[in-house]
């Protein structure tokens, strides 16, 4: 039995650093700073670091990336689909509104600079949408994207009258131009799949229910939770990189359950956990779900996902060159 003195040796062995920073430093430089500092978020920041490089170097890991449509409106898109082309997530879940936007903006849908305190009844009055602190004209939003689904679908439908939706969303991420920003295409290009477990609550679900009325075309959404269950059961170890929250965090977590959950996850949140929102839960919590396994490596960032990701993921891109 260990001695108080021995136990209150062990509970303060790691001493906090003071961080020094300089001009010019690298990414992977100020996230050893982080890592020294100990306290509040950059200790988190640090541990989602080292996790995602162990996750990321496991061969036998099929990773997760999850994450919520309205990044897709961001710059951030561009990281996203940085990470999903490194090959290293396999397996992307979303919302709807990601294949809006990333189709959109493939298309060549202009998004622009905006206001959280626009006034919204003049934005409407000029056909303008807001999304936060971004612009973008009603046009490009639905309209432009109509055309080009309806004319996938046209193909779609002369090969087989019933689709999965990861299935549909393959078809139309090859059909999109050229993009290095586009998620889609790059999990097109890294065969990575994409399942969109609310596909109906978007426009591009919109468009297929249009084009259903007309034409013989179905969408098979337990074909997706078919592959979905050979993926978690095939797999010897699991991890996933979850940004915000929504169905699409608890689609990752929920299917890794069956298979007694997660080795590795680092979620990116803004949510608090006390109103007791599946967005707020830590990851502390999904162990007693059983979609986080005991021993697995895990840590929780609060923090703005345009703030935090880019960092994430220039410091992973430069560990792995």
């Amino acid at each position: 039995m260990p001695t108080k003195a021995e136990l209150k040796n062990k509970v303060l062995a790691k001493k906090v650093e003071d961080a020094s920073v300089k001009a010019g430093m690298s990414v992977l430089e100020l996230f050893e700073q982080y890592s020294k500092m100990g306290g509040f978020g950059s200790r988190n920041l640090a541990e989602a670091l080292e996790i995602l490089e162990a996750m990321c170097n496991d061969k036998d890991s099929v990773n997760f990336l999850s994450f919520t449509a309205d990044l897709i409106a961001t710059g951030l898109r561009g990281v996203i689909a940085q990470l999903v082309a490194t090959g290293k997530f396999k397996v992307l879940i979303t919302t709807c509104g990601t294949l809006d936007h990333d189709i959109a903006r493939a298309l060549g849908a202009k998004y622009a600079f905006g206001s959280f305190d626009a006034d919204d009844s003049k934005l409407r009055s000029i056909g303008v949408s807001r999304l936060g602190n971004i612009f973008l004209d009603s046009q490009d939003y639905g309209v432009l994207t109509e055309k080009f689904v309806h004319s996938v679908l046209e193909e779609c439908s002369k090969i087989k009258k019933k689709w999965g939706v990861r299935e549909l969303v393959e078809k139309l991420a090859e059909k999109l131009p050229n993009d290095k920003n586009s998620v889609l295409k790059a999990a097109h290009t890294t065969r990575s799949s994409v399942y969109v477990p609310g596909f109906v609550d978007g426009a591009v679900g919109t468009h297929v229910f249009t084009y259903s009325q007309t034409h013989e075309f179905a969408i098979d959404p337990l074909k997706d939770l078919s592959e979905l269950s050979g993926v978690v059961f095939e797999a010897k170890r699991t991890g996933a990189l979850v940004i915000g929250g929504g169905i699409s965090k608890h689609h990752t977590i929920w299917w890794n359950q069956f298979k007694g959950g997660l080795d590795y996850a680092v979620y990116l949140t803004t949510a608090t956990e006390y109103d007791g929102s599946l967005s707020g839960a830590r990851t502390k919590e999904a162990i007693s779900w059983n979609k986080l396994k005991p021993k697995a490596l895990h840590t929780t960032v609060l923090g703005d996902a345009t703030i935090t990701l880019p960092l994430l993921t220039a410091a992973l891109l430069s560990k792995s060159r």
